[in-house]
């Protein structure tokens, strides 16, 4: 019989892969996956950048420009020169993606509030944070 600590690990893995279908599904009503809706939500909130959006969304720069090119031909998005960066370009909501950001939050925490159904949220995000920082990620 495996440890407890392969017990966990093993169940954080399928958790994760249960939880990102459940928002896949919930998201494919707006023709989304969990990982557009989410860079939808950090553009609106102000992080522009492709670096910062691969790091919040855990990532990298190369997966973020398969994403935003797929938001870009929904039209939910758009690339601008970063006037402080030649170099580098921002991400912008268009105005049909700004349109869409109200319906996005509640799925996400409506998928939260059944995850933690019965469990104390806040502690809940506190283990999970505090794994994260056991592995040297930000929680």
């Amino acid at each position: 019989m495996p440890s407890a600590s392969v017990q966990a690990s093993s169940l954080i893995i399928r958790l994760a892969r249960e939880l990102r279908t459940t928002l896949d599904q919930r998201f494919a009503a707006f023709d989304l996956t969990s990982q557009q809706a989410g860079l939808l939500i950090h553009v609106f909130t102000g992080q522009t950048s492709p670096k910062r959006l691969a790091d919040l969304l855990g990532t990298d720069t190369a997966a973020i420009t398969r994403l935003v090119d797929r938001l870009e031909g929904k039209a939910l998005v758009a690339r601008e020169p970063n006037l402080g960066d030649r170099r580098a370009i921002l991400v912008r909501l268009t105005n049909t993606g700004r349109a869409l950001i109200p319906e996005l939050p509640p799925i996400f925490e409506a998928v939260g509030a059944e995850l933690t159904r019965g469990e104390k949220s806040k502690e809940v995000a506190e283990l999970l944070a505090a794994m994260l920082a056991n592995l040297g990620q930000d929680g």
